[in-house]
């Protein structure tokens, strides 16, 4: 998992640079407020953020409050970092929307706990986002489906009606097993989204789209 270290001061980055890439974290780091705005609106920002209270441009506060104000799709959690520990600071960095706060000089041992408090809380939020997304893509699935039975069977039963009015040598006969054909290869992709049950994708141009296939199976 990767984890935003926001801190101008070049020692207390690097301890934490080196404590958490021990414990197999991805670590990015910035030094000012104006680099850490950008980083956290990235698309693939880290959903763990140790945030320093003061740093050049914005600062930890401004820069957390004007966060949780964006309409963000995925779980931040933020740890605040910083000498202020006193109750009335801490009150002010929690309803910015931090989520915890450790004060400085902080304890690695503590700091690995806070962190790993944030880690499962998310995972599990991002658990609850791909169950909300499946869910979706069911209900999606069974509507398309309901929608499609019924013109498949009617182009379907035409399609033979007319195949047995027609000699084999016709040339409207073969155009029209082409079209029963395809109409066949509907109905099995109607069958596959019956059966979705979990949420997969793939790329598709510059975006993605649902995978059928990994999807149903």
């Amino acid at each position: 998992m990767k984890i935003l270290v926001a801190e101008d001061d070049q020692t207390t980055r690097r301890m934490l640079e080196s404590v958490l890439t021990k414990c197999n974290y991805e670590v990015i780091t910035t030094t000012d407020g104006e680099e850490t705005w950008e980083k956290l609106k990235h698309p693939d920002a880290p959903q763990i953020v140790i945030l320093d209270w003061f740093m050049p441009g914005m600062d930890g506060v401004e820069i957390c409050r004007k966060f949780r104000q964006e309409n963000v799709t995925k779980p931040v959690y933020i740890i605040f970092l910083t000498a202020r520990g006193d109750k009335k600071n801490i009150i002010e960095g929690l309803e910015a929307g931090a989520d915890d706060y450790v004060i400085k000089p902080f304890d690695k041992d503590e700091l690995l706990a806070r962190i790993n408090v944030g880690r499962r809380i998310v995972e599990l939020q991002n658990s609850l986002i791909e169950k909300e997304k499946l869910q979706g893509v069911i209900e999606m699935a069974g509507t398309v489906c309901h929608e499609m039975n019924q013109p498949i069977q009617v182009i379907t039963g035409y399609s033979e009606l007319m195949l047995l009015d027609l000699p084999e040598d016709n040339p409207l006969y073969k155009k029209i097993k082409i079209i029963g054909e395809q109409i066949d290869k509907l109905a099995i992709i109607t069958e596959k989204l019956m059966r979705v049950t979990k949420y997969e994708t793939k790329d598709y141009l510059e975006s993605k789209i649902i995978d059928i296939d990994r999807a149903s199976e």
